[in-house]
């Protein structure tokens, strides 16, 4: 192609199968040594040691799948960042030590294992409270807004005042309001929206929510009990209600926990959702598009590139406890989620037909 073509000719063609990128585990070593790079640095100007963990077969962004950051963040006793604030959202987890996070004007205790959201453009800082180091995974949709070219982020933000909407008299209403409103054109159920509208629809409230560890791990016992027979996989999803029929921690993410019990094995399974695990209890395997990956407490995985078929299992002697972050509620959103529970059912457009079943009844 020229620098003046605007065409690629694709008459004809057919559909091409997406180039799957591999499962990886980036073993607890890998981690642990990365962590302690970051702490023997001198603290940089605005507190922020970070390091992202990103795919060998990422050519574009900075992601450890296509639109999944994750960022490794250290921090020494006593240290705490900037204020930054952006329009990507956050998933925060604790791996190691302790500290507190504030978002929003909101303050966390952050213990190990606690899970919290940042929302969009939420002016947020964390600090070490604790004598060992304190160390997040940061996952976030930052790698696909970097691919769309449009990630905002600002360092030391300036206080944010509420918008004020100017006072109009009822002839400036008159003036600036369209008087036919959203309306039915036809009968085949497509409606005309005016430009007030487009530009002003209904805010829904994005709070950070916070997940801490002890009481999560509780309700995940409890998942025990369903037993061996139990085909569908024991974990909680980290809801924010905002998120509503996308099933989020944030519009962009789900976060889950898992309790596997002693030699459990999944069946085998795909989805368009990418999916990122941070093991941190037990040992186990898993086979992705045939190829099997052994993890250990302290392993990060993409475990699941988009589409690949995959299943889990955990190893006899102990449970497994993980975290699991897929950009879910995105491929909801866009209707664009596949999903095949089960490799002998057809796949599924989940969110817009009629999803999977277990043997057990929802709650």
């Amino acid at each position: 192609m020229t620098q003046d073509t605007f065409f690629v000719d694709r008459s004809g063609a057919q559909p091409a199968s997406a180039a799957l990128w591999p499962a990886i585990v980036i073993p607890k070593e890998a981690l642990d040594q990365e962590v302690e790079r970051l702490a023997s640095l001198p603290r940089p100007a605005n507190g922020r040691r970070r390091s992202l963990i990103v795919h060998p077969a990422n050519k574009v962004t900075h992601g450890l799948a296509p639109a999944i950051e994750v960022a490794l963040d250290v921090l020494l006793p006593g240290e705490r960042t900037v204020p930054y604030r952006q329009n990507s959202t956050q998933v925060n987890f604790v791996i190691r030590g302790e500290g507190h996070s504030v978002v929003g004007g909101k303050r966390f205790a952050a213990k190990l294992y606690d899970v919290w959201n940042t929302p969009s453009m939420h002016t947020y800082w964390h600090g070490n409270d604790g004598q060992d180091l304190f160390v997040r995974l940061t996952y976030s949709n930052a790698a696909l807004l970097d691919m769309m070219n449009v990630h905002y982020v600002e360092e030391n933000p300036p206080a944010v005042e509420a918008v004020r909407h100017e006072e109009m008299s009822e002839e400036d209403k008159k003036r600036r309001l369209s008087p036919f409103g959203t309306f039915k054109l036809n009968d085949g159920g497509a409606y005309l929206m005016p430009y007030e509208t487009l530009i002003n629809p209904p805010a829904v409230e994005s709070k950070a929510l916070h997940w801490p560890w002890q009481e999560v791990r509780k309700e995940l016992m409890k998942l025990e009990a369903l037993g061996k027979d139990y085909v569908g996989r024991r974990l909680y999803l980290l809801y924010n209600p905002m998120t509503g029929r996308t099933n989020g921690c944030t519009p962009s993410f789900f976060a889950t926990m898992t309790i596997r019990p002693p030699g459990i094995v999944d069946r085998p399974h795909r989805h368009s959702s990418a999916a990122i695990n941070y093991y941190f209890h037990g040992t186990g395997r898993s086979t992705v598009e045939g190829k099997v990956l052994h993890w250990k407490a302290g392993d990060l995985m993409l475990s699941a590139p988009g589409w690949a078929v995959h299943n889990h299992a955990s190893d006899d002697g102990d449970y497994v406890h993980e975290l699991t972050v897929q950009d879910q509620p995105l491929h909801i959103a866009m209707e664009s989620l596949l999903w095949q529970e089960s490799l002998k059912l057809p796949m599924a457009v989940l969110g817009q037909q009629e999803g999977f079943g277990t043997n057990k009844m929802a709650g």
